[in-house]
C-alpha cells in the first residue's frame, strides 16, 4: 500500500492557490478541470516531494463548507483492489462505494474519515460480485 494524497474542499480556487504555493510554498503537480462534473483538481506536493500531496477540489458550483465538509478523503494506492476490497468486507468492513469499474473503493474508517482506495496501474477488468454491487451510504 501506498500513501496518495488528501483531498480537501475549496471554495475559492485562486486564493486556496496563493495560501498554497505562494506562501506556503507547495508546487503545482497537476491540474484536471473536468467540464461535465463541473469542479477542478489541482495537486499539490512541497519541493522534492512529489509523493506525498495535497488534493484541491473546487466545486464550480458555490457551496458552503462547514466544518468536516471541506475535508474530502485519505487515498491510497493497493496491489489489488479486489483483494484489499474482500479482506476488508471480510473482517467487516463496508465498501461504501464498489469497485466495479476495476478502479477505483471507498470505505470509512471507525471514526467516519473517508478513504479512497485505487488500484495501481491500470484498471482491473470488472469482476463480480464488485461489478453489480450498489453503493452503500455516502463515501
Amino acid at each position: 500500500m501506498k500513501y496518495l494524497h488528501t483531498m480537501v474542499r475549496v471554495r475559492d480556487l485562486d486564493a486556496s492557490l496563493a495560501f498554497y504555493c505562494d506562501h506556503l510554498g507547495l508546487e503545482q503537480r497537476g491540474r484536471f478541470d473536468i467540464e461535465e462534473g463541473r469542479f477542478s483538481l489541482v495537486f499539490l506536493s512541497a519541493p522534492g516531494d512529489e509523493s506525498a500531496q495535497v488534493e484541491l477540489t473546487h466545486n464550480w458550483d458555490d457551496e458552503e463548507l462547514g466544518e468536516g465538509r471541506n475535508f474530502g478523503h485519505l487515498a491510497y494506492e493497493v496491489d489489488d483492489i479486489y483483494a484489499v476490497c474482500e479482506k476488508l468486507q471480510a473482517s467487516g468492513v463496508t465498501i461504501n462505494r464498489p469497485p466495479r469499474d476495476g478502479r477505483m473503493a471507498f470505505v470509512r474508517s471507525p471514526d467516519n474519515v473517508s478513504v479512497e482506495l485505487l488500484q495501481k496501474g491500470a484498471s482491473k477488468e470488472p469482476a463480480e460480485p464488485w461489478a453489480s454491487m450498489e453503493n452503500v451510504g455516502h463515501w
